[in-house]
């Protein structure tokens, strides 16, 4: 069996019957159904290369992409087990990495079962390196190495990398998980609960949004996390009250109003620092700098096409990109970790954190305070 025989080329349905045989062959545990197997094949935000000998499919690598943001993610790589040794796994790998490339992903983030020490190998002689160890990961209960690669590189960096990261527990909750992660991060006591979830949500909620329940205003988070002996310095680029805008019922509209000055008011008795002006790149950088942990208003439209206000944490930046904790993991991310340390490249984060037909911009930047 010669390697030169083999061609790399996009997967199609016509793929589907041999994808499906290969996937028998080469796992007991952990397959893709049918049913996977036809949505990836289809999906957008994904790279699904097969290689093939003579017209018969021998091996496949599927790549994940991340809507709004540059990580990919390897979501399986298979080869049937006559082929394994011949390099067809480095070629496969190797198509998926320049495709991830071309359309703009910055790192390629991997599991595999930490046992598995031909495919370990392969992954590190390629440039992956370990960044974490998930037990229990698997069907059989193996646990999972996780591995990452960078494939555009820049000559500084500078990652913060001790922010927790913590699942917000209703629809409604991402400005209390993100201030939660926030003040963990810079009080490592500080243990997140679901009851301080709702408790900070009733302490910094404007009370209603466009349905449902309310989101949460920068000065009421900025205020409970004073309360709780954190200092915080609030963004805002504009003076009237917020998501007015999405609430079609005046006396909701008035509710909001009135929460908006009571706000105001208490913000000004704590003396909370406010900058009622948009808050740039430079000006979040400075404050990851100082080891404060800023928590940024985005709108999802770019991750999920839906226009929904919502909170994350910024866990990092370097030259190119910021880095957010998503406390929301739902159909935006294949997996829970996806949501930690996401990168979304800087050009793209200015159009991402502006929300709604006013094009506000607001960030909470948390710092120890008395907590220190």
């Amino acid at each position: 069996m010669s390697a030169d025989e083999i061609t790399i080329v996009p997967a199609t349905l016509a793929h589907l019957e041999q994808l499906l045989e290969l996937e028998q062959r080469c796992f007991v545990t952990d397959r893709l159904s049918r049913r996977s197997m036809r949505r990836f094949l289809a999906n957008e935000q994904s790279v699904f290369r097969v290689a093939l000998q003579q017209q018969r499919c021998i091996g496949y690598v599927l790549i994940v992409f991340h809507r709004g943001t540059r990580l990919a993610r390897m979501y399986s790589l298979a080869v049937g087990p006559e082929w394994q040794g011949h390099g067809v796994a480095r070629r496969l790998v190797g198509s998926g990495e320049a495709e991830a490339q071309e359309r703009g992903a910055l790192y390629i983030r991997l599991e595999v079962n930490n046992t598995n020490e031909r495919a370990i190998g392969l992954y590190q002689s390629m440039g992956y390196i370990r960044f974490g160890l998930l037990h229990d990961y698997y069907d059989d209960h193996s646990d999972a190495l996780r591995m990452q690669k960078r494939i555009r590189f820049y000559d500084r960096a500078y990652v913060r990398t001790t922010l927790p990261w913590y699942q917000q527990r209703t629809p409604f909750t991402c400005g209390p998980a993100a201030l939660m992660m926030a003040m963990s991060g810079l009080y490592p006591e500080y243990k997140p609960t679901l009851e301080e979830e709702l408790q900070l949500w009733r302490e910094a909620t404007t009370i209603f949004m466009t349905s449902g329940h309310g989101g949460c205003h920068p000065l009421g988070l900025a205020l409970a996390a004073k309360t709780r002996g954190y200092s915080a310095e609030v963004w805002i680029n504009q003076r009237e009250p917020l998501f007015v805008e999405g609430v079609r019922s005046q006396e909701k509209k008035t509710i909001i109003e009135t929460v908006h000055r009571d706000f105001v008011r208490q913000a000004r008795a704590e003396g909370i620092r406010v900058h009622y002006k948009n808050i740039g790149q430079p000006q979040l950088i400075a404050a990851c700098k100082r080891g404060a942990v800023p928590i940024v208003l985005i709108s999802t439209y770019r991750m999920d096409r839906k226009k929904t206000p919502h909170w994350v944490a910024v866990s990092g930046y370097d030259e190119q990109c910021f880095y957010v904790h998503d406390p929301d993991p739902d159909e935006k991310h294949q997996d829970l970790l996806d949501c930690q340390y996401l990168p979304i490249a800087q050009e793209d984060f200015d159009p991402m954190s502006s929300f709604g037909r006013n094009r506000l911009r607001t960030a909470v930047i948390i710092s120890s305070g008395q907590r220190k």
